[in-house]
């Protein structure tokens, strides 16, 4: 983490004050199907930057409700996360793997979360985390590729084009405001693509730029104004131009201001980058990370590995909140974490864990009411595979965050069907 160089609020004026020269001095309003510009060697898809960005900002400031969803890659074994310690089927089935009742970090009587997980446990025990059992869907898949895309755009055993982030930015915002919603990753998840909108999709913020030979560099950082233009594809590439170089140039300085006291741990999943956005009041509304690699793909000798993970994990998630009620934005942010499937529940003879069904979800935010949510599935009674039959359609939790917290009441059309909300936000 960086050293702290000045006050809080020095930076953040400072911080505010570019933020407001680099949207307002733009007047590109450019379609979705704006082009890729590859950016510090990675493929970045740059933020539109047009006549709505004062609008967007002012919505923003007026509404001010983020949502942040984070991506365990791999499939996560829920139950070797949220241990359900009080239920003997459980040490039945995994003889070798299951967490000891002695280790586990209790929450009631029933379920605690994995040794490694002081950050989860402290966010539930202060009331800041919802725990959603059994989420899944019908006929699950055991391939991570499809099991994510289902995820991805909330089709489950269908086709659709766009993620449901997309989709969502696509009907809350129709004429696609600038940087209304951020992508932190090495490439553009399928949950952000979007018909209308333009993610920013960056990696290393202190790199986001343009990538270009030395000799070009003058050249392609400079647009000019030329005033009106009257070919399309010469303002569709003016436009991207300006896009890109003014996306760049808000990320790296919101970055370079961008420094906290606050402890990540060993993996910060991004998380500080996404404060670090907020912070300088960029007007996006939904941001996406995710744990990379695949991480949680626990076939084999599962336990160190699986609880190293879940320990970056939970710190990294607990120094989030911690760093948002440090800028005073901690009631703005709710936190969704899924990971494609979880694991079947007998151990496998390699002691670890196979592709599995249901799950367990996480939500995570000073205004979310902290529990357990959804029916528990049985550890008697398996579904096929000797995986947990899903209780609860993870398409709930997106309509509860779709409308209950962020005030978007066209979920249906956005899910394709009613699933229902919690009342945990």
């Amino acid at each position: 983490m960086k050293k702290q160089r000045a006050t809080h609020n020095a930076k953040h004026t400072r911080r505010r004050d570019f933020l407001k020269a680099g949207l307002t001095g733009m007047g590109w309003g450019l379609g979705a199907s704006a082009g890729i510009a590859s950016v510090g060697g990675n493929v970045i898809m740059p933020s539109l930057f047009g006549r709505a960005a004062e609008a967007a900002a002012a919505d923003a400031a007026a509404r001010g409700k983020i949502l942040l969803v984070l991506e365990l890659s791999g499939g996560n074994d829920g139950l070797n996360t949220v241990v359900p310690y009080g239920d003997d089927a459980y040490y039945r089935h995994r003889p070798n793997i299951a967490i000891p009742e002695n280790q586990v970090r209790k929450i009631d009587d029933h379920f605690g979360f994995n040794p490694g997980m002081a950050g989860f446990e402290r966010l539930f025990k202060d009331g800041k985390m919802a725990i959603v059992h059994g989420a899944g869907y019908d006929n699950p898949s055991y391939s991570h590729f499809t099991s994510m895309a289902y995820w991805h755009t909330a089709a489950p055993n269908s086709g659709e084009d766009y993620g449901w982030v997309g989709r969502l930015a696509d009907q809350m915002a129709p004429d696609a405001p600038d940087n209304y919603v951020v992508n932190i990753a090495d490439n553009q998840s399928l949950a952000v693509r979007s018909e209308r909108h333009v993610p920013i999709v960056f990696d290393n913020p202190a790199r986001f730029q343009r990538e270009s030979f030395y000799e070009e560099r003058d050249a392609l950082t400079t647009a000019p104004d030329i005033g009106p233009v009257d070919n399309p594809s010469r303002r569709f590439l003016l436009g991207i131009s300006r896009s890109a170089d003014n996306a760049s140039n808000l990320v790296r300085q919101a970055w370079a201001d961008y420094s906290s006291p606050v402890d990540y741990g060993i993996n910060d999943l991004d998380l500080p980058k996404v404060v670090s956005l907020i912070d300088a009041g960029m007007p996006t509304r939904m941001y996406y990370v995710s744990y990379r690699n695949n991480a949680f793909d626990t076939h084999v000798f599962q336990n160190d590995l699986h609880q190293r993970l879940l320990t970056y994990t939970s710190d990294a998630v607990a120094a989030f909140q911690q760093d948002l009620e440090r800028i005073g934005r901690a009631d703005d942010v709710v936190m969704m974490i899924f990971s494609e499937f979880g694991r079947r529940v007998p151990e496998n003879v390699s002691l670890g864990t196979d592709h599995g069904a249901a799950n367990a979800m996480f939500v995570v935010g000073s205004q979310v009411k902290g529990g357990h949510y959804g029916d528990l599935p049985s550890l008697t009674n398996l579904g096929e595979g000797d995986n947990l039959a899903h209780t609860t359609d993870f398409r709930k939790v997106y309509q509860t965050m779709t409308e209950g917290w962020l005030g978007h009441n066209n979920a249906r059309q956005l899910l394709g069907g009613d699933f229902g909300r919690f009342d945990f936000v």
